[in-house]
């Protein structure tokens, strides 16, 4: 297979899973599920009624409790922080559903939230159950949501059976603990190796191939590194890398935005932590040359850099879900200035294709995949409060931050190419 054939086919890939997880129309679901306990049904619903004695079991809730001025609405606090490093607090309109001989249930919606808008909320419904059965007491949680895409829908499903695993905990122990391994770093490096593998037969079955989709997987962590970086400065305590084979990698932060300016900064990051490696990269390459150091590193350290800044350059496209989108969202507020921004970073990409002799034809059928590729759009998350707004000093700053990192790959890409080809 050859190369722009095995880039298709993975940018083909790419983007039919990408639309399934953001932007499929799954509508209206039901999310269910089901856990036998070996326990009394009174001790498990003091736990999950909001209004319990002991509705704050959970390792992530700090309290539960109804509000004596608001008859049927519960507030809970949460140990996740918001945009301001302060607990999240929720308030549940909780309605009681009549009481059986086979057991008892409630159903609850969500009617404020101290971190996001209420429209987030709108279609959510949830209900919990408890009944005696022969194994012991059932407990049976029902949420309901209007989705769009699969991610959400798969991340609420895990997130219960995470809670039924730590209300297990709770029973056994009379303490609730963190039961994920998914987020270890353990876990996160087989991830990445399988990745590897995964690409490994897109470049081809050989050590050259390899060694391409490792490079790739590397850069990836790189960038996501980045990210990762960012989000400790602006005083993110926890931040974490969840690695998608073939997909990628998305660097999480620990509490929401708080400005513009940190949204654009920690989008920046990405690319612009890959960009000090580029002329570490073009001085080694140079030693290498000239006999400084052996000329067998040669064609890696070229082809680390293609990847490098090709990787990046494409991930600073102005597309809605790139980091070129975001940064350029942020920091140019006026639609006239966005366009003329957008404009002058899509030039300079098909400025760097036209040097590097790819033909026309596939620069305007790359740019309608990335074109489409942004209309690719996940439920929005509106946050409750608007974001601080930047200064003229902090626009100037990203501005000249973006354009900065597009052309240091922009060169990355043509010194490698170059040399390659």
């Amino acid at each position: 297979m050859s190369p722009l054939l095995s880039a298709l086919l993975l940018l083909s890939l790419n983007l039919g899973i990408l639309w399934l997880l953001m932007a499929a129309p799954i509508g209206r679901r039901t999310i269910r599920v089901r856990r036998t306990f070996q326990t009394a049904p009174e001790a498990i619903w003091r736990a999950i009624d909001p209004a319990g004695e002991e509705a704050d079991w959970h390792h992530s809730v700090i309290s539960s409790r109804a509000l004596k001025n608001r008859p049927g609405v519960v507030e809970q606090t949460y140990a996740h922080l918001d945009r301001h490093g302060e607990p999240i607090r929720r308030l549940l309109a909780v309605e009681p559903v009549a009481a059986t001989p086979e057991g008892r249930a409630y159903s609850a919606r969500i009617i404020d939230d101290s971190t996001l808008d209420a429209g987030f909320w709108r279609n959510y419904r949830e209900r919990r159950e408890v009944s005696l059965s022969e194994g012991g007491t059932t407990l049976l949680v029902e949420q309901t949501d209007r989705y769009r895409g699969l991610a959400f829908l798969l991340f609420r499903y895990f997130v219960l059976r995470r809670e039924m695993r730590a209300l297990e905990s709770w029973i056994e122990t009379g303490k609730s603990k963190p039961n994920g391994h998914f987020e270890h770093p353990l876990m996160q490096t087989a991830l990445a190796v399988i990745s590897t593998l995964i690409l490994w037969p897109f470049f081809g079955l050989t050590i050259g191939g390899l060694m391409i989709s490792t490079f790739l997987t590397l850069v990836i962590v790189l960038h996501e590194l980045g990210h990762m970086a960012a989000y400790r400065t602006f005083g993110h305590t926890w931040v974490r890398m969840i690695f998608v084979p073939l997909l990628g990698g998305i660097a999480i932060g620990g509490r929401p935005y708080n400005s513009l300016f940190e949204v654009a900064t920690c989008a920046l990051m990405g690319p612009g932590m890959s960009a000090f490696l580029v002329p570490i990269l073009i001085a080694a390459h140079d030693m290498s040359a000239r006999g400084a150091i052996s000329e067998l590193l040669s064609l890696p350290i070229l082809t680390f850099l293609l990847i490098l800044g090709a990787f990046n350059l494409l991930n600073l496209l102005p597309m809605y879900r790139f980091d070129g989108g975001q940064i350029l969202r942020q920091a140019f507020r006026s639609r006239l200035s966005l366009l003329c921004a957008s404009f002058g970073i899509t030039f300079i990409i098909l400025w760097v294709g036209w040097q590097i002799h790819v033909p026309s034809v596939a620069l305007l059928a790359g740019l309608a995949v990335f074109t489409l590729l942004s209309l690719i759009g996940a439920r929005s998350v509106k946050p409750k409060e608007k974001l601080e707004e930047m200064t003229g000093a902090e626009r100037m700053l990203i501005g000249f931050g973006l354009y900065a990192a597009v052309m240091i790959h922009a060169y990355a890409i043509i010194y490698s190419a170059h040399r390659l080809f």
